[in-house]
Parts: structure tokens; C-alpha cells; sequence
């Protein structure tokens, strides 16, 4: 049975990697957390794996395509039929794609996926947070934002598309939203960080061709664990030395400078902007 006083953590890519690890540890604490994947049965069983470790958590899970605006509208939706307040949001969900691809709502997969969901499901939910006694908002950025540029007059990267470039684009965005919304936030009860969860072996490009999921199945035995890799994600989730702390990116449970070119404030601010008329659109 669900505690109406236990706190509420919805989590994005719940269902492997870093966000399944990040969901059992956070169910350990005694919050509810409500997974959110693309397939039914997958989620299933990743809910079935956290009772097995907790008997007694409180776990739920929803489905959507992140990357539809259409279905981010309806998980937030369903979420807030089911759940009167929110006190954790993690967007954890995320991709790689080595050619370019296109969302249903015609955006490049990357940056509709990367960051486009993460934008549009904070804003939809935020209410909600702030309904808590001490909401906070976790932002799964990577390293490779260190790489990323936007140029706003080719924000979908109509022309010369590299995984790596979008990739680390989509990454880049993730930091410049982080830092807008904290300035939103100033003067309530909701903080919100980024982090880089540090070079983790999940599934993340397994969407790509065979020669390079054969190459990072190899650098496997390099990378960190995704329980390892959860760590900073539960850090800003639920530890109470991240209580009150906002605007600010981690890794490995400190915070950090991210790069230079993501503290220009122009570029938060146009970034908003450009996301707030591409999600404007859909109704």
C-alpha cells in the first residue's frame, strides 16, 4: 500500500542501466517510485525485480515514447491521475543514433529524445513538484556535453550530422535547460541538477550498427557499473547533502564546472525559448 507521506520519485529509462539501478536504490529508501519504459513487458519486469529486493516497496510504472510529444503529454497526464504530488523527477531517458533520424514530431532523434522530452515532461509536471515540501528535479547530462554546440540555425542538423556531434548536442542542451530552470525555480521549494554519471556499460547505442555495439560491448570490462554509475543520479535523488542545492552540475556525487560555453546565459535563455515554441506546437 502506498503512504500518502512516502515521497514520490518518477524516473525516465527506468527500465535498464542507470535508471533501473537508480530506481532500486531510491525504492530502498521507502519512496514510491513509478518507472517510466517504452514496452509493457519490460517494465513489468524491472517492477517484479525491485519487489524481489524490496518486498515491500511501493512500484509502479507507466509507458511512453519520449521521443513523441504527443505521448510525454499522456505519461504526464496519466501520472497525475495517478499521483497527487511529485517529489522526484529523474530524466534519465536517452540515446544515441548513428545516422540521422527524425521524430514524429519532425525533430532530429537526438535532440527530440535527449532533450526535448526532458524539457517538456519537467514543464508539464512542474505543479506538481512544487507541491512538495522539497522537490527536486535530476537531469542525466553526460560528459560529452563538453563537445556540444548549438548553432540555432540548424538546430535539427539538417547538414553534416555526426553521431558524436548530435549526441554531445543533445548533452550540451541537457546542461543549458538545467541552468535556466534553476533560475525559474529561485525562491521555491524545487532544485534541480545536472550530472555526468561517468562512463557506465548499458545499452545506450545498441541501437546503432553491429560494428560499433561489438566495439563498445568490448570496452565493456573498462566502464563502471550502472550501479556505479547510479550513484551521482540517487546522490541528488535523495541524500539530504543535496538537500536545498540547485543550479549546479556533478560527478561522482561533487560538483563540478561544466564547460565554459554552457554558462552563457544568452544561450540558456534562446534554448528555452526555441523549446518552448517547438512543444508550443502540440497540443
Amino acid at each position: 500500500m502506498f503512504e500518502s507521506s512516502a515521497k514520490v520519485c518518477l524516473i525516465t529509462g527506468g527500465t535498464s542501466g542507470i535508471g533501473a539501478a537508480a530506481a532500486l536504490e531510491i525504492a530502498r529508501t521507502g519512496a514510491a517510485v513509478v518507472i517510466v519504459g517504452r514496452k509493457v513487458r519490460k517494465c513489468i519486469q524491472q517492477v517484479n525485480k525491485i519487489k524481489r529486493e524490496v518486498p515491500a516497496a511501493h512500484v509502479d510504472y507507466l509507458t511512453a515514447d519520449l521521443s513523441s510529444q504527443q505521448q510525454v503529454r499522456r505519461l504526464a497526464s496519466e501520472f497525475a491521475v495517478r499521483y497527487s504530488r511529485l517529489d522526484i523527477l529523474i530524466n534519465n531517458a536517452g540515446a544515441y543514433f548513428g545516422k540521422r533520424e527524425v521524430s514524429v514530431d519532425g525533430l532530429e532523434m537526438n535532440f527530440a529524445l535527449n532533450h526535448m522530452a526532458y524539457f517538456l515532461l519537467t514543464t508539464l509536471l512542474l505543479d506538481r513538484i512544487k507541491k512538495s515540501n522539497s522537490g527536486r528535479i535530476v537531469v542525466v547530462s553526460s560528459g560529452a556535453h563538453v563537445n556540444g554546440t548549438i548553432h540555432f540555425n540548424d538546430l535539427q542538423m539538417g547538414k553534416n550530422y555526426t553521431l558524436e556531434s548530435a549526441y554531445a548536442r543533445s548533452k550540451f542542451a541537457n546542461v543549458l535547460f538545467m541552468y535556466a530552470l534553476a533560475r525559474r525555480l529561485e525562491g521555491t521549494r524545487v532544485t534541480v541538477n545536472a550530472l555526468h554519471p561517468g562512463i557506465v556499460a548499458t545499452n545506450l547505442g545498441s541501437n546503432n550498427s553491429w560494428l560499433r555495439t561489438k566495439m563498445r560491448n568490448l570496452l565493456k570490462r573498462e566502464m563502471l557499473s550502472p550501479q556505479e554509475g547510479a550513484k551521482t543520479v540517487v546522490f541528488l535523488a535523495v541524500s539530504p547533502e543535496a538537500e536545498g542545492v540547485s543550479g549546479k552540475y556533478f560527478y561522482e556525487c561533487k560538483a563540478i564546472p561544466s564547460s565554459k560555453e554552457s554558462y552563457i546565459e544568452v544561450n540558456q535563455e534562446r534554448l528555452w525559448q526555441v523549446s518552448e515554441r517547438l512543444t508550443g506546437s502540440i497540443h
